[in-house]
């Protein structure tokens, strides 16, 4: 079937679904279908938050924002990346972060449950200090950070990679003063600390498992995936 030329902004992302769907794609780094990864991709060239990007559709791109639009589907499908390493961008708990192949993308039903406040299970007033095990990009204790404004908020890691990506994100969310990153194996160097909240979403995938993973997720590091011979 011929499809007439895209002009506007719904058409390269009609464009863009169809070229993803026939190079059969995985998909589940924040996108569950070709149109929804579509969506996110052209509306990150055209500079539009998914959220916005509704009211932007009959939008005409320019020529260098189509040519980017191109390059960003070819490489997504011939490399095999989550779209958010190609943009350096992830949306968690409907924050922006950057992310990169040092980190986990963030993508943990966690995020729904910070917005929430962990409401019914906890008073959100007895939040005034918190911990994330684990942080990778720092996007759990950043929407923690912006979900309890009166805490602070412990972030560890023992990735040094991971803990970089972390600190480029509270700088970002301007939280410097707020989000403490800490290198430590889990509760290690935290001595006798005590948190009104713990959060983590540690490595929990087994050796078996990740060798049969989508190559999507071969891309991201190991060390934040793998968790032993059973995980």
């Amino acid at each position: 079937m011929k499809y007439p030329p895209p002009q506007t902004l719904a058409d390269w992302i009609r464009w863009a679904e169809r070229r993803l769907k026939r190079a059969k794609l995985y998909y589940g780094h924040g996108t569950e279908t070709a149109r929804d990864e579509a969506a996110w991709l052209v509306g990150h060239v055209a500079g539009h938050a998914p959220n916005d990007l509704e009211t932007h559709l009959v939008e005409v791109p320019g020529f260098a924002e189509i040519e980017k639009i191109r390059a960003l589907v070819e490489a997504r499908i011939t490399t095999r990346q989550p779209l958010a390493y190609l943009l350096n961008e992830a949306w968690f708990a409907g924050l922006k972060f950057y992310v990169d192949a040092r980190v986990l993308v963030p993508r943990s039903i966690t995020g729904e449950y910070i917005r929430e406040r962990f409401v019914p299970w906890l008073p959100p007033g007895n939040v005034q200090r918190a911990l994330d095990l684990c942080t990778g990009s720092g996007c759990i204790a950043i929407a923690l950070a912006h979900a309890f404004p009166q805490s602070r908020v412990d972030a560890t890691d023992i990735s040094d990679d991971a803990l970089a990506v972390a600190r480029t994100n509270v700088e970002q969310h301007g939280l410097r003063e707020r989000v403490k990153l800490i290198k430590s194996d889990l509760f290690e160097v935290l001595g006798g600390v005590r948190y009104d909240l713990i959060v983590t979403n540690p490595p929990y995938v087994s050796r078996a498992d990740m060798a049969a993973l989508p190559a999507e997720y071969r891309h991201e590091p190991r060390l934040a995936l793998t968790a032993g011979e059973h995980g």
